[in-house]
């Protein structure tokens, strides 16, 4: 919900728009009693459903994604596939872990990876990985 701080920060009289407050000054004209912005109204995104091809899956069930770019869209597939099948070992080999996930990030691939739980190698599969 918005705050009145938050519609006084938007200009136009605290309305989202300039069409916005033209309604609301043509409601008031005409003495028609009305609220802005105060009921919420819950909903739910139709699910989607998806398909995902893993790169390598070792004989130990681990599962391998190589990749040069890990783009916005990846890195959101690979958080809703963890948390929809948590006991499937997803782990990335990365041409280069430390590049940044968006120009002028602070956070690197191998950072992204951390503070989400997967494992990830530079270049090639370690052979401890192949041993799991």
């Amino acid at each position: 919900m918005v705050t009145k701080y938050q519609r006084m920060q938007r200009g136009a009289g605290g309305f989202r728009s300039k069409l916005e407050k033209r309604i609301a000054d043509d409601l008031k004209s005409r003495k028609v009693p009305f609220s802005y912005e105060k009921q919420v109204i819950k909903w739910t995104k139709p699910e989607t459903y998806h398909r995902y091809t893993p790169d390598f899956v070792l004989p130990n069930g681990i599962i391998i994604e190589a990749k040069g770019l890990f783009e916005s869209k990846d890195r959101k597939k690979h958080i809703y596939i963890k948390d929809q099948h948590p006991s499937m070992d997803i782990r990335f080999v990365f041409s280069n872990p430390n590049a940044k996930i968006y120009k002028g990030s602070k956070t690197t691939y191998a950072d992204w990876c951390t503070k989400h739980g997967f494992k990830y190698a530079l270049k090639l599969i370690p052979t401890k990985w192949l041993k799991e």
